[in-house]
């Protein structure tokens, strides 16, 4: 049985011990319920104090990019392994807009490797960069990952509509100019569902309208990193919009170093 369905099997055991049998909407001890889902949240997400204290916020200049040096980027630390860092407010709402109008038009069904399935349920439409807006959002990325857009693919905005959803999956498919890392920008928020999920870490990151979440998809080595399977739960209240952008490995080999060890 898969850990997380045993843990939330335990879970609903020995919270159902604490429920009043003569009126289950009462807890009979409250305190000792909390302090419960504290420890099994801990325990599935493996929170230890170490790794607490990598989870932090600050202000980033990209390494020192003179583009962010007097407009530095708010950086927050999602997870430490894999690192999964948000940035917040990095796309306006105009811009949003203008993606938004832009693509509307254009949109059609979001396809898989295996062409259009219903692992993937979502309408989208690749951006080329001369379009407007386009362009200064890729320097953008740019400058706050380090990493040459020279070879990244289009900026491919995406609807998920209600129940859209896009199953468990890694967004490196093992090309020769594979996707090393991805840059997903969220372009609305979404009342209920819609969150991104990294099922084999146990975090879900919910979608907040003009912050981007950012994550290597392989190691240094040229390995696909496992734990970047991810997944986009069903939409049940509301709408989603996004925005992704794959960066590709050509042109980053001076920006983010091989490794010859097995372990980077």
């Amino acid at each position: 049985m898969n850990f997380y369905l045993q843990s939330s099997l335990l879970l609903l055991l020995q919270l159902g011990s604490y429920l009043d049998p003569d009126d289950p909407d009462k807890i009979k001890d409250p305190v000792a319920a909390y302090k419960l889902l504290r420890r099994v949240r801990s325990e599935w997400m493996n929170i230890t104090s170490k790794r607490q204290r990598a989870l932090s916020c600050r202000y980033s200049t990209g390494g020192g990019n003179p583009r962010l040096m007097y407009a530095p980027v708010k950086e927050e630390v999602e997870w430490d392994e894999p690192r999964i860092i948000r940035y917040h407010d990095i796309i306006s709402d105009s811009e949003t807009e203008i993606l938004k109008n832009i693509s509307r038009p254009q949109l059609s069904r979001s396809e898989t490797t295996r062409g259009v399935s219903k692992t993937r349920t979502a309408q989208g439409v690749f951006l080329e960069e001369d379009t407007i807006v386009v362009a200064p959002i890729s320097q953008r990325i740019a400058d706050i990952t380090g990493l040459s857009m020279d070879s990244a693919e289009e900026l491919y905005v995406q609807n998920y509509g209600i129940g859209g959803r896009y199953e468990p999956h890694y967004d490196e498919w093992d090309n020769e100019n594979g996707r090393i890392a991805t840059f997903l920008i969220y372009m609305s928020d979404v009342e209920i569902g819609g969150a991104t999920v990294f099922p084999e870490v146990g975090i879900a990151l919910k979608p907040k309208k003009g912050s981007a979440v950012f994550w290597y998809n392989l190691h240094k080595n040229g390995n696909v990193d496992l734990y970047t399977e991810h997944a986009g739960c069903p939409v049940l209240r509301g709408n989603k919009w996004v925005a992704n952008k794959w960066i590709c490995e050509f042109g980053q080999e001076f920006r983010r170093p091989c490794s010859l060890s097995y372990g980077e």
